[in-house]
């Protein structure tokens, strides 16, 4: 089955039907992570190709695996129309498995998706493990033995990354396996990256700096292909494993908003999308592009919801 970050910058404005008004974009996890990424990426290009007046605001609001923000957002900001929230698979997910404490999809709105981040699986420079066989077989002898940092919580898109492997690769206990859940792909990989676990599993925008640095080596992308610009790093099927996971990026919107509003951000965010900056964002990132925005994407939304959940139950994360 394939599936398919308080930082502040200065001043911000939105122009919606000739009012101007505070535009600001929540990151639900600490800065340098794939939210923060996409929150800094879309919000610079909206100011850059004339959607907004000036740059949007982030915030960043880590906490339970994006749990946190959408509670704030579904609670306390419900009708703030000047208010977008970076969303992702993982989002998707936690949602999916009941994990933000009863909170459903409905309760906000989604927005669209401009981008896809394929899934990685990385480890230290120095790690013994040179390639996803390698990590697999000492998994498989032990599965407590290797343990991995995900910007997500446990049981969410990151940690299933790790258990679709295991599953594909004959492994049984699957529950043994060890897994951190943080808040963010940064905080995971400076986990891996400091000898604290063995792996790291997040998405390839997260990890690029580090692979230019030298400080880690990807030993899969989860993709049908490899991706273009990082074409030395295989894929996990091209080693055997059908395991496919791609991370969708993308906003939210609180419920309250009105479909005028909606709309307009939904029309602002496929302006993005189209756009040669986003383009360039995307090449120099290792994303590849997925863009379906407004009433198409909460049809998405449904349809994905329902998927990760049969996964879930397939896998044993949920009952």
């Amino acid at each position: 089955m394939t599936y398919t970050f308080r930082a502040l910058l200065t001043g911000a404005a939105l122009f919606v039907g000739g009012t101007a008004t505070a535009a600001e974009c929540i990151a639900p996890a600490n800065p340098g992570g794939g939210w923060d990424f996409t929150c800094r990426q879309i919000g610079k290009i909206l100011y850059d190709i004339g959607q907004v007046d000036t740059p949007v605001q982030v915030t960043n609001m880590a906490g339970g695996g994006g749990g946190l923000a959408f509670q704030s957002v579904v609670n306390e900001r419900s009708s703030e129309e000047d208010l977008i929230v970076a969303a992702s698979q993982a989002t998707a997910t936690r949602l999916a498995q009941n994990a933000f404490g009863g909170a459903t999809a409905d309760q906000v709105r989604f927005l669209g998706a401009i981008g896809a981040d394929p899934g990685v699986i990385v480890v230290g420079a120095d790690s013994e493990f040179q390639t996803l066989g390698d990590m697999l077989a000492a998994m498989a002898a032990d599965p407590s033995s290797v343990a991995f940092a995900g910007g997500s919580a446990a049981g969410g898109f990151d940690h299933l990354k790790v258990l679709q492997l295991a599953q594909a690769s004959g492994i049984e206990d699957v529950r043994s396996i060890k897994y951190i859940g943080v808040d963010g792909g940064a905080d995971a990989i400076t986990q891996t990256v400091g000898g604290f676990t063995q792996g790291m599993t997040g998405d390839m925008s997260e990890v690029v700096g580090f692979i230019q640095s030298g400080d880690v080596r990807v030993l899969a992308v989860l993709t049908e292909e490899r991706v273009p610009g990082f074409d030395d790093i295989p894929t996990a099927k091209e080693q055997g494993l059908d395991v496919v996971a791609v991370n969708w990026r993308g906003l939210y919107v609180p419920k309250g908003v009105s479909d005028d509003h909606y709309q307009a951000w939904a029309d602002k965010l496929q302006a993005v999308g189209e756009s040669s900056e986003w383009a360039e964002a995307m090449a120099a990132n290792g994303l590849a592009p997925f863009l379906i925005t407004g009433s198409d994407f909460d049809a998405f939304i449904t349809q994905n919801i329902a998927d990760v959940q049969a996964l879930s139950r397939e896998i044993g994360v949920i009952q």
